[in-house]
């Protein structure tokens, strides 16, 4: 007699479940995002089976008193990869999962195959659902890390679509790592819907997570980018796995920055740079100089911040042109920068600094494609503005970075140390910073001059005189 299947509700848009339709979801709010699913009985399974026959040790659970644990954290899988190691807190932790995801054509492929490419020290199993033997063959040879692909004989690849034939072959050539291009392209025959809906990628998720748990082999699931900007598939999928990084970038640049979005085993807050090359992605230590390598000296509405992302600084250019408006309601656009942020800063710009900018088009763009989030950034986007209003450039060799409250102050920023020291170190003479973070900072080991300010009228003074 064949199991019956449960029958169960998911949110598309926060993950919540329910034992029956609801209209509107109580988590989120959200209206008609309810999709019914079918939960088989017999979903985990094939996972505790492929990890026990590939022998490998299963993980008994037992309740322990929490003196008892030991604190050491489990030796992490080196990617040779410093950018991906970076947000991945270190490296890759066995018996995690990691979900990359990115819109199409962004580099996800390119990304996961040349990293396990470089991976010649342990045997990876690479499952692609989206492309045939000879496409893979043909981007491999392409990609020139490590020497080529001559010299690995530990990179195994399957083309397959049904999670039971994965688990097989898991089992045969009993892997140390296992990466899934893509998620949306498994299917399993324990539930009848089509590869891709909301129950395929729930499933065949858990059932990798369940494989990942129990025989400490990590698992790295690529998945697609809605039109949204979100992870396809059910929001459920996010809090299955343990870290999730998003691959971003215009494929009109050559910079592809890879964010952490969520990690059990590090912080959210790093972030890495490559550039999309022939060859494959290369990385970027230092963007800083990638970012400010044109010639700007006599232009206007140009202007540079020192920003940070994790823990790393990097000088970023500003750009901004402001014009008559041609028609009744000027226009306020945003490229790379929150853009209501910049209704707000130009609300402070007109009302404390009496800047008339209400029949003015306003557009900003952040060089490079970044999308940066740094509160730092206001102090040069509100000098980019008036740059651009004005029409004057701002002198080489200054750079700035400070938050801007709404009463027209400059707040104190993090990290003020390592702005300074990067600004320095590429050359820059001025630096305006905030005020309020001179105090304990030692002026004498810095050969740049320091411009504190407390109001942006005084960080305007200094720039323009």
């Amino acid at each position: 007699m064949a199991n019956k299947d449960k029958i169960m509700y998911v949110c598309e848009n926060c993950g919540q479940e329910s034992a029956k339709w609801i209209g509107k979801c109580p988590a989120c709010g959200q209206w008609n995002t309810f999709k019914e699913i079918k939960v088989a009985d017999t979903r985990q399974k094939a996972a505790t089976n492929a990890a026990a026959s590939a022998g490998h040790k299963l993980r008994e659970n037992k309740v322990l008193h929490l003196k008892d644990i030991s604190s050491h954290d489990d030796p992490r899988i080196d990617m040779h990869d410093a950018e991906l190691n970076r947000v991945l807190g270190g490296g890759l932790v066995p018996g995690s999962i990691v979900l990359l995801g990115g819109e199409p054509g962004i580099g996800k492929s390119t990304l996961s195959l040349q990293t396990m490419l470089q991976l010649t020290d342990k045997k990876v199993l690479y499952v692609s659902g989206e492309e045939s033997a000879h496409q893979l063959k043909m981007r491999a040879e392409r990609l020139t890390v490590g020497g080529g692909i001559a010299n690995n004989d530990s990179f195994l690849l399957l083309c397959e679509n049904s999670l039971e034939a994965i688990f097989d072959h898991i089992k045969e050539v009993q892997p140390e790592v296992v990466v899934v291009d893509s998620i949306q392209t498994i299917s399993t025959e324990e539930v009848e819907s089509s590869a891709g809906s909301i129950a395929q990628v729930r499933e065949c998720a858990s059932a990798l997570l369940r494989f990942a748990k129990t025989s400490g082999v990590p698992v790295i699931l690529i998945g697609h980018i809605t039109k949204e900007g979100t992870l396809a598939g059910p929001k459920i999928l996010e809090h299955i796995v343990d870290t999730v990084i998003q691959f971003e970038g215009d494929q009109h640049y050559m910079y592809r920055i890879l964010r952490s979005i969520k990690n059990r085993f590090g912080s959210t807050s790093e972030l890495g740079i490559y550039e999309m090359q022939q060859t494959g992605l290369r990385q970027v230590s230092n963007p800083s100089e990638l970012l400010l390598t044109e010639d700007h000296d006599g232009l206007s509405g140009v202007a540079i911040s020192s920003a940070i992302e994790g823990v790393r600084p990097f000088l970023v250019e500003t750009q901004a042109l402001v014009s008559s408006a041609a028609y009744g309601t000027p226009q306020r656009s945003a490229t790379g920068f929150d853009q209501r942020r910049l209704n707000m800063l130009l609300a402070v710009l007109e009302k404390r600094v009496g800047f008339k900018l209400m029949q003015k088009d306003v557009f900003l763009n952040i060089a490079g494609g970044l999308r940066v989030t740094d509160m730092a950034m206001d102090l040069s986007v509100i000098a980019a503005v008036l740059s651009s209003n004005v029409d004057t450039p701002i002198e080489e060799g200054w750079c700035m970075a400070g938050e801007v409250g709404l009463s027209g102050e400059v707040r104190p920023v993090a990290r003020i140390e390592q702005r300074i020291s990067e600004a320095e170190k590429l050359g820059f003479q001025h630096i305006i910073i905030p005020k309020y973070n001179l105090s304990g900072l030692n002026r004498k080991k810095f050969n740049i001059e320091l411009v504190p300010v407390r109001k942006v009228e005084e960080a305007l003074r200094a720039l323009f005189g």
